[in-house]
């Protein structure tokens, strides 16, 4: 049923223009914003709870680092990372869960610990993984990245950066429904940082609404992440939160669904402005 409530939450925040927040909660020791700080298990779900009260509509809880040069992590210590955390959210809160993995067998058993959303940076490209998801029922977020974490920033190219990531999201979209994933549960993520240049990513920002017109709502990540630091003159993650907040704004007036942010409260907040102006404009 959560799954289900969520499909609908996904597609009304598309079909409207209010697009729902994402909490981060990363069970890693190397993530690039908070590597390590909630590791352990009862402080990653007493910091999910923080976001639920801070407005978080749902959470990404992921076990393996994405960021630029990261190692992979095991599938055992993946689940031994997140699972833990999994079921302590969602014995406390409703607010949906999502899994941020590549793995089949951690979509599953992420799924079967209550898990109602499976977040792929890798698109579900990964053996297996289409079939995990078609077999699951829940929504599913396909990103698109260059090559891989490892690799992805090393002089990433494009004939042309935005055609070429629609390109890729509408032929996954089309893989999917081939092996019986209703287009409704379908998210996608242009993937902002994966495998681009500052200068893709800004590109990618201005013509955001071209990737929304592809008809499926759109998953916009760009929280504290090192195109900001160029940006604003931050080099520290967490000073970057009025950068991450400002960037989340631009995305949302682009038709942005969800946001996926690791400062819940400064973004609700925004957004919450921003809605009343463009309700006090409807009602003139």
């Amino acid at each position: 049923m959560m799954a289900e409530s969520l499909e609908h939450r996904l597609q009304e925040a598309h079909a409207t223009g209010r697009p729902l927040v994402m909490g981060v909660v990363n069970v890693t020791p190397d993530s690039f914003s908070d590597g390590g700080e909630f590791l352990a298990p009862d402080r990653a779900v007493r910091h999910a709870l923080e976001l639920v009260a801070s407005g978080a509509d749902i959470l990404d809880v992921g076990g393996e680092s994405t960021r630029p040069g990261a190692e992979p992590v095991g599938e055992l210590e993946e689940l031994e990372r997140v699972l833990p955390v999994i079921e302590g959210i969602v014995a406390a809160t409703d607010v949906p869960v999502s899994i941020d993995t590549a793995k089949p067998g951690v979509m599953r058993r992420a799924v079967a610990a209550g898990a109602s959303m499976i977040n792929d940076v890798n698109g579900l490209r990964g053996e297996g993984a289409i079939e995990a998801v078609a077999e699951l029922e829940v929504p599913v977020c396909i990103m698109h990245m260059l090559g891989e974490p490892r690799t992805m920033q090393k002089n990433p190219r494009y004939d042309s950066v935005v055609d070429d990531i629609r390109d890729f999201l509408r032929e996954r979209v089309l893989a999917c429904e081939a092996a019986g994933i209703p287009g409704s549960r379908i998210v996608l993520d242009p993937g902002f940082g994966f495998g681009k240049t500052l200068e893709h990513n800004l590109e990618l920002l201005a013509r955001l609404d071209e990737v929304v017109a592809l008809g499926k709502p759109v998953l916009v990540g760009m929280s504290r992440k090192s195109m900001l630091g160029k940006l604003a003159g931050r080099e520290r993650p967490a000073d970057r939160v009025a950068a991450s907040v400002a960037s989340h704004l631009i995305a949302a007036q682009k038709g942005a669904a969800v946001v996926r942010v690791h400062d819940v409260a400064e973004t609700v907040d925004a957004l919450k402005v921003l809605q009343a102006v463009g309700s006090a404009v409807k009602t003139r």
